[in-house]
């Protein structure tokens, strides 16, 4: 592991937090929400909260005082703070989050959160396209009636979780580990697990991406919306109803092979039918893409897993051809999938804390907190990025941890914050 030091610490010390959040995209966010103060010489407007909203998660063991006194002198040093305020005190800081609301911030989290690895980024790509992926972790809230009420609580009965939870599913760029798209809700509900909840981020997909997704994200609708977007996929096949059949279309040279995916609730004729077409190369044009499509499956093992059985992996792709990405080359991409188990981990443990419950008390400013931790999950990991890259090393080589202690002890220098 690379320490944050030398060249490194050079990088961190500049654009922490409004680096990659400028201050023309917080006004402009606000003004679209209409969450400009009403009086001029409102003490805390709506561009001041959307950095706090970023900085509660970056000093996530100070008060609402606390965080903001830190804030004082860097915003004083961007034009954003007037020297003749009073430091408002925890409730008028409640106030000012409340009339902010969620939306300026989630709307400047969609603006800002853009992939940040370049080309020449380590780790960042395979087979030419930009890995990213899709997954789910869970938050404690406060345990509040609304709370309650809107998020629930996980399990059922007098076994349920000690506090209510939001169910955060996020669009991570793999080689940053940074959020470049997430969706928030319930942990109960219907419509609300992390499939459904994910569907609201396929649209943030690009040509030249290559998502990757464990099995419960598979379904015939899914892979549709995905691949429709120009993006490559790389799914565990599986999917919330079980094994899928996969029947060989054609044998390739790297022991991977073509099958058809069906359509849901396709009666067996009908697949009979398609499958014909689909072994006839030159009458795979009459399959109908809203009935099937053609994929490719990759097939392996993971073996000498101490305590564990070999686990057999069965992986699909509509990257057809083994020539573009070679079958040994996707199963041994596919486990950078883990990258996103560890950016989850950097909101939930390192920037948050382990076992620490959110602060807002209400779902509006929950969600408006999330969004603030994910802004500065994403400015910071584009940071390291930024450094990893002029280094010419893997940015999962920089300690995240050190980097958030770094930042942490400089919060106060306005270079440290400077936009």
């Amino acid at each position: 592991m690379v320490e944050a030091g030398g060249r490194l610490t050079d990088w961190i010390s500049v654009g922490v937090l409004a680096g990659s959040v400028p201050r023309d995209v917080v006004d402009a966010a606000v003004a679209a929400y209409d969450r400009r103060p009403k009086r001029s010489d409102a003490k805390l407007p709506g561009h001041v909260m959307v950095y706090f909203a970023m900085a509660l998660a970056l000093f996530a063991e100070d008060d609402y005082e606390g965080v903001l006194a830190r804030l004082a002198e860097p915003l004083a040093g961007w034009g954003c703070w007037d020297d003749r305020w009073s430091m408002p005190g925890s409730a008028g800081i409640t106030q000012a989050r409340q009339r902010l609301g969620s939306e300026p911030v989630r709307e400047v989290f969609e603006r800002v959160a853009r992939p940040v690895c370049s080309v020449l980024t380590k780790g960042a790509w395979l087979a030419g396209r930009r890995m990213v992926s899709i997954d789910g972790c869970e938050l404690d809230v406060p345990d509040s009636p609304a709370n309650v009420k809107f998020f629930g609580y996980a399990g059922g009965g007098v076994k349920h979780s000690a506090f209510p939870k939001a169910r955060l599913v996020t669009l991570v760029e793999t080689g940053s580990r940074a959020p470049i798209g997430a969706v928030i809700g319930p942990i109960v509900g219907k419509g609300m697990g992390e499939q459904s909840l994910a569907r609201g981020l396929y649209g943030s997909l690009e040509p030249g991406m290559l998502l990757m997704a464990d099995r419960n994200f598979y379904s015939w609708h899914d892979w549709c919306a995905a691949t429709d977007t120009g993006a490559d996929v790389l799914w565990r096949a599986g999917g919330a109803g079980g094994a899928i059949a996969l029947p060989v279309v054609r044998e390739l040279s790297d022991d991977s092979y073509l099958t058809v995916l069906y359509a849901s609730r396709m009666r067996q004729p009908e697949r009979d039918r398609i499958l014909a077409l689909a072994r006839d190369p030159a009458a795979r044009t009459q399959i109908d893409p809203r009935r099937a499509r053609i994929a490719r499956v990759v097939s392996y093992e993971v073996t000498d897993r101490a305590g564990h059985e070999d686990e057999p992996i069965c992986l699909l792709t509509n990257i057809l051809d083994p020539v573009q990405a070679p079958a040994q080359v996707l199963a041994a991409g596919y486990h950078e999938r883990w990258e996103h188990e560890t950016s989850n981990g950097q909101v939930k443990t390192h920037l948050r804390g382990p076992g620490r419950v959110l602060r807002s008390k209400s779902p509006n400013m929950v969600i408006q907190e999330i969004y603030g931790y994910l802004l500065t999950h994403h400015a910071i990991n584009s940071l390291i990025t930024q450094a990893a890259t002029e280094a010419d090393v893997d940015p999962d080589r920089v300690s995240f941890l050190r980097t958030v202690r770094i930042l942490r002890r400089r919060g106060t220098d306005p270079a440290a914050f400077s936009p």
